[in-house]
């Protein structure tokens, strides 16, 4: 199983961290909210700017859960289609070649689901194997890579497509003025990103996906996901995640590269999920490893925000078209979510 691919699709609609950050002042001063705070929490995420799902002046508009997925339903329709259609550019594969598609989102639903919409836009065979899977927040990018990987081992000679569409601006909870909230509205952005994997017959440059472990971890369950009300999605955000990270990473990464004989030392790229700084800083601290090693994952961050289970993938994306590790060289791609899980890819180029 192998990487042939990966591309991205972004909504039209481009804001700089200020802009944004302003518009919510606006909004949140007829409640007497200090704006110093939301300042402060928005420059703290380090995120210079997020594409959103609709232009800024429409949100307003968005006075129900009903209207806000609709929304999502046809915007992730239009950007899914667009990243389905650059990764098959990118990886030189026809539609007639996809045979399974995995789809991954945690913010919006719909039944048909958004997979089954994009079938239609873009005519993808009519007898291609689709997997729709929701809740799995920001591990679902690398979740998604292994599933696809689980597959193309029973047919080698096959490929398939995981699609990740994630709208995460359009879970915006206006009335919702606590810490958990405010901090999301100034790090998580919109986007999607595709991923074209084929079986070990067939022919590519890309790394191989050679192993992976899921790990979770009990009794979790507060530490991250939405809490489904009369509004929508409302954010459940742990500040114990960073000390979750601490505790249990580096055990977790050393027992799965131990059981394939290998240590930290043996990997040479590392494709992080970029949950935010603090995030990031425990994972260097865990890993041992410099800041440079995430850097991709930094400019991530920095440039988009953090776009739940899309966000590894982009990662995944600039690592394909801005590193040439030689033959045999090792990556680790990692995620975490809500659970409180992980999961972890090993690749060799």
């Amino acid at each position: 199983m192998k990487v042939a691919g990966v591309a991205r699709a972004f909504p039209e609609h481009y804001y700089s961290q200020a802009a944004l950050s302003e518009a919510l002042k606006k909004h949140w001063a007829k409640r007497h909210f200090n704006l110093d705070r939301l300042d402060q929490l928005h420059r703290n995420v380090l995120v210079d700017g997020r594409h959103l799902a609709l232009p800024l002046e429409e949100y307003e508009l968005l006075d129900s859960f009903t209207a806000a997925n609709d929304a999502f339903i046809r915007v992730a329709v239009d950007v899914g289609a667009r990243a389905i259609e650059n990764v098959l550019e990118a990886s030189g594969l026809s539609r007639e070649d996809v045979r399974h598609l995995v789809f991954v989102s945690t913010t919006g639903i719909a039944t048909p689901s958004v997979d089954a919409r994009i079938m239609n836009r873009i005519g993808l065979p009519s007898d291609v194997k689709r997997t729709p899977l929701f809740g799995l927040g920001c591990v679902a990018g690398a979740v998604g890579i292994v599933r696809a990987s689980d597959y193309l081992r029973a047919f080698p000679d096959e490929a398939a497509i995981l699609l990740s569409v994630e709208l995460c601006s359009l879970t915006l909870q206006r009335r919702d003025l606590s810490i958990p909230n405010i901090i999301a509205t100034g790090l998580f952005g919109d986007g999607a990103a595709a991923v074209a994997l084929v079986g070990a017959d067939r022919e590519t440059s890309g790394p191989r996906v050679v192993a992976s472990r899921s790990i979770f971890y009990h009794d979790t369950e507060r530490v991250m996901g939405w809490d489904i009300t009369a509004d929508g999605f409302s954010v459940v955000l742990s500040a114990e995640i960073p000390d979750l990270v601490k505790c249990e990473m580096r055990r977790d990464v050393d027992s799965f590269l131990g059981s394939r004989g290998l240590t930290l030392g043996d990997i040479e790229v590392f494709v992080c999920h970029p949950g935010g700084p603090k995030i990031l800083e425990a994972f260097q601290e865990a890993l041992g490893v410099p800041e440079d090693a995430l850097a991709l994952t930094w400019d991530t961050l920095k440039r988009v925000g953090n776009l739940s289970s899309a966000s590894v993938l982009l990662v995944l994306d600039d690592t394909l078209k801005t590193k040439s590790p030689p033959p045999g060289a090792y990556g680790l791609l990692m995620a975490m979510g809500p659970g409180f899980c992980s999961e972890l890819v090993l690749l060799q180029w």
